[in-house]
């Protein structure tokens, strides 16, 4: 049995939520061990078990009493990936953050470039999937048009979001919250947050026991939650100015329908007959009080946006930046 870690304080916390994965633990674990103990750095194991209906938590429970690293977190449901991410972040101890997926397809001899990579400098390696062993059609060329429209509307450029294995640094990752299918947005929030990101190729194995989890729904959903963050990106501090350009947009129409209600309604008197039209007999005048309603809502909600958004960070007495570093400041007395 591998000697006792600092439960404190390890130098690195490995996480890999688990879903059914039954056939795939026990040789994962082999080869996390054996990158671990190559290391030669304190470290601990936590492993999410994500209401799996296998053997997994069972066998988990094994391995947990063979290696002293290991912790195991068993949720009460199925809550997804994101979820079981999040609950490895809030039980990790370690200064370095690195999830990965428990399929096999993740290499934890991987673990040292990363690490490598942190050293130069960084505070996030995202770990790219260069030779992806994936199906072509249905997996590689969707999440390559993924992976482009994610990097321009989060103004992080990264190949590979989809790619499980990253090293974060603790003080970068511990404030993230996440919900939906966000877990594979946090370089971008890190960045946000100031953090300097950057990617390193990775290897990537086929799968060859188990089932992948991965499917048409979780897209749509990584559509929905990308709309999420552009609106964080743009509007966080400042939500009325989206809504309130929308409520421009639809007062602005509203004026435009009345005045041309109004200039149909008078056409007759100023000789153009042709235009003539009585309001009862247009649309207008309906769409032009309908868009104004619009745009009291919008004005309103933008408002009522700031508020909570006020609320949020002064209940929290929560910044809107990030310190880096401070230098030359001495600690009050």
């Amino acid at each position: 049995m591998n000697s006792l870690v600092n439960q404190t304080s390890p130098e690195l916390s490995l996480f890999l939520p688990v879903l059914d994965e039954e056939d795939n633990l026990r040789p994962m674990h082999e080869k996390i061990r054996g990158a671990l103990d190559a290391l030669g750095k304190s470290a601990e194991v936590i492993y999410v078990d994500d209401g799996s209906t296998d053997k997994s938590l069972e066998i988990l429970k094994e391995i947990a009493a063979s290696d002293d690293r290991v912790r195991v977190i068993s949720l009460r449901r199925n809550y997804g990936q994101t979820a079981a991410m999040s609950a490895g972040i809030d039980a990790a101890k370690g200064n370095i953050l690195i999830p990965m997926d428990a399929d096999l397809q993740n290499d934890p001899a991987d673990i040292k470039r990363l690490l490598d990579k942190l050293d130069e400098g960084y505070d996030v390696v995202s770990g790219w999937r260069k030779n992806r062993q994936d199906k072509m059609i249905s997996r590689k060329i969707p999440s390559q048009i993924a992976n482009k429209i994610i990097s321009w509307i989060g103004g992080v450029p990264l190949h590979d979001y989809g790619c499980s294995l990253k090293a974060y640094r603790r003080e970068v990752i511990q404030d993230v919250k996440l919900y939906g299918e966000m877990h594979r947005f946090i370089p971008i929030y890190a960045s946000w947050a100031g953090a300097r990101v950057t990617e390193i190729p990775v290897d990537h194995h086929a799968r060859t026991m188990g089932k992948s989890k991965y499917g048409i729904s979780r897209t749509i959903k990584v559509i929905f939650d990308l709309m999420t963050i552009k609106f964080m990106a743009e509007y966080h501090t400042k939500p009325i100015y989206v809504f309130g350009t929308f409520g421009m947009f639809a007062f602005g129409a509203s004026v435009l329908a009345g005045l041309y209600a109004i200039f149909m309604k008078l056409a007759g008197r100023i000789g153009l007959p042709q235009f003539h039209a009585d309001f009862v007999e247009t649309p207008l005048p309906v769409l032009s009080i309908v868009m104004f309603a619009i745009s009291i809502q919008f004005f309103l909600m933008g408002l009522l946006a700031e508020l909570l958004v006020r609320t949020y960070h002064e209940s929290q007495d929560k910044a809107i930046y990030a310190v880096r570093e401070k230098i030359g400041f001495k600690e009050s007395i």
